[in-house]
């Protein structure tokens, strides 16, 4: 399949040009899309700014505009091409939904909220908290995800879904995280400063799942669907419930990499967390 010669090796962005190759002989509906997305970026960021900008643009911060912003971010922080990538890998192992790479770039929501956010925490940085702003909300309107510019996010992460996922200001979440719809990382609603959960590496939060406050997610940490976490989860525990308690502990290290959400019905500890 045809490459942008001249570049350096990129296994992802050639994977998911050789998906745009085929899907555009196997269906001419979509071969302007994929020649405009896909075949005629020389690389994954550029691919991604013009998609991207053309979801988020308005009629005052228009799609061109937003596109050389998410250039200049991109070439500023090559920090954020690696989490792309990590990004995408997540998706591509964990998401049984996803057969390729191709499919999560151009449609999965989850994946387009998390970029943009990424950009958005750049800019941030750069004492632009405005713009970052603008940008946070008009992800929340396109996407149905809330993530403020400020919180950390590390790299490998699965939004799955990702409907109606909403991150605070002080949250962290580090790398290998993966968390289904409606997830909530928020606040107590009573404190200021330093207010919301520190999710650790490996952890895997199920849909509907509410965590609230300062607290901290120890790392392989697996949290039941539709859970309310208001005290801090120790490492490799499974909590469950409303309020949250310990069910059981984690048969490996990460959960959030095997996608498994079952957990033991007995509490085998009789106690909360």
């Amino acid at each position: 399949m045809p490459d942008i010669a001249g570049q350096t090796p990129d296994p992802i962005w050639t994977a998911m040009r050789a998906e745009a190759w085929s899907e555009e002989e196997r269906d001419p509906l979509l071969r302007k899309f994929l020649k405009e997305t896909i075949l005629s970026s020389r690389r994954l960021e550029e691919a991604l700014s013009l998609h991207l900008s053309s979801k988020l643009g308005t009629e005052h911060v228009y799609a061109m505009m937003l596109r050389a912003l998410f250039d200049q971010a991109f070439e500023a922080s090559p920090a954020i091409g690696k989490a792309i990538r990590s990004d995408l890998q997540a998706i591509r192992d964990r998401d049984p939904a996803s057969r390729g790479f191709l499919a999560p770039f151009l449609y999965f929501k989850g994946f387009h909220a998390l970029q943009s956010y990424r950009v958005a925490h750049w800019l941030w940085s750069q004492q632009r908290q405005l713009l970052a702003v603008h940008l946070q909300n008009r992800i929340s309107e396109v996407f149905g995800v809330d993530i403020h510019p400020a919180a950390r996010i590390g790299c490998g992460i699965l939004f799955d879904h990702a409907t109606g996922v909403v991150i605070g200001e002080t949250a962290v979440v580090e790398d290998n995280v993966s968390m289904l719809h409606a997830v909530t990382l928020g606040g107590t609603g009573k404190e200021t400063g330093d207010r919301h959960p520190k999710v650790r590496q490996g952890v895997l939060i199920g849909a509907g799942a509410s965590i609230l406050g300062n607290i901290e997610i120890g790392a392989g940490a697996k949290i039941a669907a539709s859970s309310v976490v208001l005290d801090p989860v120790p490492s490799h525990c499974t909590v469950a419930g409303v309020p949250a308690r310990i069910v059981g502990r984690g048969a490996t290290e990460a959960p959030a990499l095997e996608m498994d959400q079952q957990f033991p019905h007995e509490n085998i500890d009789g106690g909360g967390i």
